[in-house]
């Protein structure tokens, strides 16, 4: 009897919990309604399952934000704008009555760098009086600077007429000269937009744009070297690693060229930075050193080398001159 009681007690208590949560389940069904929101971004219709909720999906979210952003900088740019708008006219107006001016106000008011006012002093385009070490300008005479002003008369720029090409390289010139592939050479041209014709089926590349190309690079530089190392040369001979060879060069600047895939360096640049050979005495003067040495004006120097022919040569934006041909010039005995 005592084990029925409980067991009915028990059947009670479960009967119990599952009518709560049958009612409380009809209470979540019953509270859960569609919330229909318009995307502020897209306008688009959309289910929401919060109130808060602004836009339809990530995307608009995202980009509403960026949006957002993009107006806020505007309208910071615009209020630094403004600012200085109004900082300028404050300072307008405080200057614009005053009789005399001093240099900074005088630049503020002409819109131009205080030097450029002292220049005008100097020049005597514009009237001033120094007192105490402070420069005073008359509004007046800033006025007149302008009421007695010449008439104004812009310089128009001459023309400059292009000079047409009339020296050409042709392929086999270049590869030669230079020591490169032709596929390299068409890679360059085409890069570095150096004019190109064809005639008679052949292509033929602008000698002057060519020679300032390879100028450029340093490569006409190396026209006279003759011996060359390899990397396995000098590994042998001086007994280098090969992250010691890359670091003496570099460190040296010795001149190298490619032939094919392998590196050359310049024998007598490297032995001479090894101290295993005595530098070359240099073959030309700069303008410089001959005006120098001879005691000559660039004037007397240039009228000698016309009248005696003295060859010379352009190296980029100067001028050298042949060093044996000028000392047998002037001082004849060198050469003897």
């Amino acid at each position: 009897m005592h084990i029925c009681n409980i067991k009915q007690r028990c059947e009670t208590k479960c009967n119990m919990r599952q009518q709560i949560l049958a009612k409380l389940e009809d209470r979540i069904m019953s509270n859960k309604l569609e919330i229909i929101k318009k995307c502020e971004y897209c306008g688009k219709r959309f289910v929401a399952q919060r109130t808060t909720t602004r836009y339809c999906s990530h995307q608009c979210n995202s980009r509403a934000y960026k949006e957002d952003k993009k107006k806020r900088k505007v309208v910071g740019l615009n209020y630094a704008v403004m600012q200085e708008i109004e900082r300028i006219s404050e300072r307008f107006e405080e200057i614009q009555d005053k009789e005399f001016l001093s240099v900074v106000e005088t630049a503020f008011l002409l819109s131009i760098e205080r030097t450029t006012v002292y220049r005008y002093l100097h020049r005597g385009q514009l009237k001033g009086i120094r007192m105490d070490g402070k420069t005073f300008i008359r509004r007046s005479d800033i006025d007149a600077m302008f009421d007695n002003a010449e008439k104004y008369e812009s310089k128009a720029r001459p023309s400059v007429e292009a000079k047409p090409l009339t020296e050409f390289y042709t392929v086999a010139e270049i590869k030669e000269k230079f020591n490169i592939k032709e596929s390299w050479l068409f890679k360059v041209a085409r890069e570095n937009d150096i004019p190109k014709t064809l005639i008679r089926g052949k292509s033929y590349f602008s000698k002057k744009h060519i020679d300032k190309y390879f100028e450029k690079k340093g490569i006409n530089d190396y026209q006279d070297i003759r011996e060359w190392y390899t990397v396995a040369d000098i590994m042998e001979k001086y007994g280098l690693t090969l992250n010691a060879i890359y670091s003496f060069v570099s460190e040296n600047q010795i001149p190298k060229k490619k032939d094919g895939r392998m590196v050359l360096y310049s024998k007598h640049d490297f032995d001479v930075a090894k101290g295993y050979e005595k530098p070359k005495e240099p073959e030309y003067y700069s303008v410089e050193e001959a005006m120098e040495k001879y005691n000559l004006t660039r004037d007397a120097l240039y009228h000698y080398i016309k009248y005696h022919d003295i060859p010379k040569m352009k190296d980029g934006r100067y001028i050298k001159i042949s060093k044996p041909e000028l000392d047998k010039l002037f001082n004849p005995q060198i050469t003897q």
